[in-house]
């Protein structure tokens, strides 16, 4: 199961401009302030960079146990949190600071009274972006702030580098992406776009053990080329001496564990392939692919619904997003509508594979689809369906019925032998999922296979290769199969509400930057 590739790129230069390198004086004599603080500590006997620190509390956990005291209330409850520090203000005998950990940010209520001469004055050199550790007692101030009150303020590591700008955010697009720490440190909504994506993940998790699945690996380095239609990154084993390639789709691993009798798997995928980068790809890329002995696509479509209808409860704790302004339910039934039936609607031209090639061609020509001379009238249709229906689906929508050229490991449609068992989920105009009735005839699968090597012979980049491994285990007995793939990135950009993939790719790749 796969994403379709794409040959989009972006226009970026061949490298970036680091943005420091336009910053000026100002942040070299920052740095060069911060640095003398951090050897003024050293030549006292402290250490900037402890090695620990004995936390017992996170700021999240303090505000659950402490949330409900009543305004200017002062506990012996004693608490060690650590966190950076966001803001800090000076009041004389009191500095008031905000610090953020992971589950959330909490104010220091800092008395000189409390914490002594020295170690205020110590306090008062801290900057925006340390990190501290904090021994202290829970309190309210009088306007009610849940606050901690510190008998004891410790560096835990100095930033050297100043955060960016707290009120203002780190806005530069490629800078926010280039230089994810800083997005994180400044960016609410990139912190919650990667809380989404752990939870529906997590949430996947859960839904998967609880119908018996088993979660497993299998190889990045592929000696074949096969499982999606997909141009390979290529690298070479030198003690073997062998080409191999990243995986492009764990597909044919999983099935095998299938024919040995493990009969539900999946695996949660990193997977790589040689394309363009647009805002709907990357290079590399996270899938969910599972395999159902026993079922076939029907079976794959319901799990599919159950999948991502709860990943979005447990993430967001609603099944409702909003798609162009407009608000979905995601519990609401998901239509099935065929490829083929698209395709002649956004034509006017009733159309099917089974037809002859040269009218396919003049309804291609008519709606100024580019066709390539190998092409059959499958994966003309499938052009067509992209053009004149694909970025017209705003609600999940099962589109069905894929001609058989371009399903290569999908069994043939019980009822029409120019289609297979194939669907495609579609939200937005974006594929989500992948999935079939899985081919497990070997016979058949070498024939596929054949097509597919033909393909690539005659210049065709994503083409598969012939894997007589795969055949031979098929040749072993593979029973009755439902499969599917799921585009982790692609429905945790659909759940965020966000329209770049970037946004939710912690680290996406960039052309690189000249520092």
């Amino acid at each position: 199961m796969s994403e379709p590739t794409d040959p989009h790129s972006d226009d970026t230069p061949d490298v970036v401009a680091a943005p420091e390198a336009a910053a000026g004086s100002g942040l070299a004599a920052e740095k060069e302030r911060r640095l003398g603080l951090v050897e003024a500590m050293r030549e006292s006997g402290d250490n900037p960079y402890p090695y620990r620190f004995d936390r017992t509390h996170t700021l999240a956990d303090v505000r659950s146990g402490w949330g409900h005291l009543e305004p200017g209330i002062e506990t012996e409850d004693p608490v060690s949190v650590a966190g950076r520090i966001m803001l800090k203000r000076d009041s004389g005998k009191l500095i008031f600071a905000t610090i953020r950990d992971r589950s959330g940010e909490i104010q220091l209520f800092i008395s000189k009274a409390v914490v002594g001469d020295d170690e205020f004055a110590a306090i008062k050199d801290l900057d925006l972006g340390d990190w501290v550790g904090v021994n202290g007692t829970v309190m309210t101030t009088r306007k009610g702030e849940l606050s901690v009150k510190p008998d004891h303020v410790e560096l835990l590591s100095k930033a050297i580098r100043p955060m960016p700008d707290k009120w203002h955010g780190l806005t530069d697009i490629d800078t926010r992406f280039r230089q994810r720490y800083a997005d994180l440190i400044v960016n609410e909504d990139a912190r919650r776009n990667f809380e989404i994506r752990h939870e529906t993940v997590a949430s996947f998790r859960r839904t998967l053990a609880k119908h018996g699945f088993i979660e497993v690996e299998t190889p990045v380095l592929h000696p074949e080329v096969g499982g999606a239609h997909a141009r390979p990154f290529t690298t070479h084993h030198n003690t073997l001496d062998m080409q191999l390639y990243l995986r492009i789709a764990v597909e044919l691993y999983l099935k095998r564990l299938i024919v040995g009798g493990m009969e539900r798997v999946y695996e949660i995928a990193r997977t790589f392939r040689n394309e363009g980068v647009s805002t709907r790809h990357n290079p590399e890329f996270t899938m969910m692919e599972l395999y159902q002995a026993f079922g076939d696509w029907n079976d794959v479509m319901d799990i599919t619904e159950e999948l991502i209808t709860t990943a979005a409860q447990d993430a967001l704790g609603t099944t409702v997003v909003e798609v162009r302004g407009e608000q979905v339910d995601l519990a609401d039934a998901w239509p099935r509508k065929r490829m083929i039936d698209y395709a002649s609607e956004g034509t006017g031209v009733e159309l099917h594979p089974s037809m002859p090639i040269s009218d396919v061609r003049k309804v291609a020509a008519n709606h100024d689809v580019f066709v390539e001379d190998r092409w059959g009238a499958g994966k003309i249709i499938e052009e067509l369906f992209e053009k004149t229906a694909e970025s017209s689906i705003i609600r999940p929508t099962f589109v069905t019925g894929h001609p058989v050229e371009i399903s290569p490991l999908a069994r043939v449609d019980r009822n029409d032998p120019f289609l297979t068992e194939r669907f495609e989920l579609f939200v937005d105009g974006r594929e989500l999922a992948n999935g079939y009735s899985e081919l497990n005839d070997p016979v058949e699968q070498r024939a596929r296979f054949e097509d597919e090597q033909a393909a690539k012979a005659a210049g065709d980049d994503e083409a598969g290769s012939l894997d007589e491994d795969y055949i031979r285990a098929l040749e072993y007995g593979m029973p009755p199969t439902g499969g599917l793939g799921i585009g982790i990135d692609r429905l945790a950009m659909l759940l965020a509400g966000v329209d770049s993939i970037k946004e939710v790719i912690l680290f996406p790749t960039l052309r690189p930057e000249v520092h």
